[in-house]
């Protein structure tokens, strides 16, 4: 029997299984770094090497993704984070150095295969009301992906050994590639270069900074993984400290993923809470998210942090799909899709390691894993009363 599947579904299930594998991978070196007796916050530090290749890469991914066919860009991503895995069987895995390398590879594959997944969109859609269904359901998928990676594969990473648990990963990223197979082989822009596209890089990031529709929304997105990549790995340390749970039960991985659960129903239900028209009032979802964070180190029952993880994930769904659609829909017509994800990508990272690298320092000079949770809420309340001053350059 032919399986036919169309594109659109394709991308979905491919998005799904490659982000289930990243987040299942930092389950693999979360566990390879308790084993070794690390810190928990040097996890901070390794996940610092995962986003750095976004920082680095930026100037040429976007004219990478654009250039040639975005399912083709799709599957050389899905083959570097596989190489990542792949180095796990042959490293010494009680290095932080060679972990980093290995996370770093991940990376690298992540940053080829941002562009194209998100890019690949507009050619896959007739309007923009379209685009901004699907992308909030690749948003879903996405949160989805990091819901049972962080659950299921967490669970999976503390039941069986690292080179079980690395053999899964390896074996989704595969399956991942073979799902691109589904998604038509649209022409790129041959004639793009990249010397120069790279030079352009900058020109096109304070093109789309000077607009403030798309300022707006490249510094609120920012602002929302920054949170989201620190929380992650500061609940995780947080879970067993306050609430009493073995660091190495699967139980932690489960609390951590019903955050996913709120993004989840806070993507689908975006475009019914917020018109594209009036996308910044998505502010007070993230408002709500701030509120929500700074609660954290005075809960120590278990049900009232499920229920807490639940509403942060909520508000931060509503927060940034209208911001992401109308990036993606403005930027496509200003500087190109591909690049206009990799503008995104160069300051959702940077952010995510700068984020990262404070609370790796707030943590070694002996602050609290709740002071360093509310540290991060005041660093996002900073960015959301920036973004209350600016919006009223913002005309819709």
């Amino acid at each position: 029997m032919n399986i036919r599947l169309k594109p659109l579904q394709a991308l979905y299930f491919t998005q799904f299984l490659s982000a289930f594998a990243d987040n299942m991978i930092l389950f693999v070196i979360a566990n390879l770094l308790r084993e070794n007796g690390f810190s928990p916050a040097m996890l901070a530090l390794v996940s610092i090497s995962f986003f750095l290749p976004y920082v680095f890469l930026a100037p040429l991914v976007g004219p990478f993704a654009d250039k040639h066919a975005k399912s083709i860009v799709l599957v050389i991503g899905n083959l570097i984070k596989a190489l990542g895995v792949v180095l796990l069987f042959f490293i010494d895995q009680s290095s932080i150095m060679m972990l980093m390398l290995c996370y770093f590879t991940v990376g690298v594959g992540a940053v080829v295969y941002s562009p194209a997944k998100y890019g690949i969109l507009p050619e896959l859609t007739r309007n923009e009301d379209e685009l901004f269904h699907a992308n909030a359901r690749i948003e879903a998928y996405t949160i989805f992906a990091i819901l049972t990676g962080i659950g299921g594969g967490g669970a999976i990473a503390n039941m069986t050994a690292p080179l079980i648990s690395s053999g899964i990963c390896l074996l989704i990223y595969l399956l991942s590639l073979g799902m691109t197979f589904f998604i038509p082989r649209m022409r790129g822009n041959a004639s793009i270069r990249y010397g120069a596209e790279a030079r352009r890089f900058f020109i096109d990031f304070q093109h789309l900074m000077n607009r403030p529709e798309t300022s707006f929304a490249l510094i609120g997105t920012g602002a929302f993984w920054m949170s989201s990549a620190v929380l992650r790995v500061a609940v995780l340390a947080w879970i067993p400290l306050a609430l009493g749970i073995n660091p190495e039960s699967f139980s932690v991985s489960l609390i951590l993923a019903t955050t996913s659960i709120g993004i989840i129903a806070g993507a689908f239900l975006a475009p019914k809470l917020i018109p594209l028209s009036h996308f910044t009032r998505s502010l007070t979802y993230g408002f709500g998210m701030f509120l929500i964070i700074v609660l954290f180190p005075w809960v120590n029952v278990t049900f009232i942090a499920i229920c807490l993880l639940l509403l942060v994930g909520f508000m931060g769904g509503v927060f940034i799909i209208p911001m992401n659609t109308v990036l993606q829909d403005e930027g496509k017509r200003m500087v190109g899709s591909g690049k206009t994800i990799a503008i995104q990508n160069f300051i959702e990272n940077l952010l995510m390691a700068v984020g990262s690298g404070i609370y790796y320092l707030i943590t070694y000079i002996g602050i609290s894993i709740s002071g360093a949770i509310v540290g991060q809420g005041l660093l996002l309340l900073g960015f959301l009363l920036y973004l209350v001053k600016y919006r009223r350059r913002i005309v819709r």
